[in-house]
């Protein structure tokens, strides 16, 4: 089963994510559907691309954590949610809906 041509994947077609948050900090857990796919994952899925691709909604730190025995990448995404999740007015400020965000980074 293909999951997108090369040229134009997403990170959605190679992983799933799962999403946390405490106070203002969203964590961002990033898992390889396949283990041949973790390698790209950990040369593409780097601080400064995730921050990039998230720059609309992190305005601090972004901190990537290995966890090659899960095929995983954890990222921690500081001042990610608008004060926190309980005094925050954005519509939506919780780390689920930036997992989803994460997932449509392309990834060549």
């Amino acid at each position: 089963m293909s999951r997108g041509d090369a040229a134009h994947r997403t990170l959605h077609d190679l992983a799933h994510c799962r999403a946390g948050d405490k106070g203002d900090t969203s964590i961002l857990s990033v898992f390889a559907y396949r283990a041949g796919d973790y390698p790209l994952l950990v040369d593409r899925l780097t601080p400064q691309a995730v921050a990039a691709h998230l720059r609309e909604r992190v305005r601090g730190p972004v901190t990537r954590h290995l966890v090659p025995g899960q095929h995983a990448l954890q990222f921690v995404c500081e001042h990610a949610l608008g004060g926190g999740v309980t005094t925050s007015t954005a519509l939506d400020a919780h780390g689920k809906a930036m997992a989803f965000a994460l997932l449509a980074m392309p990834i060549d």
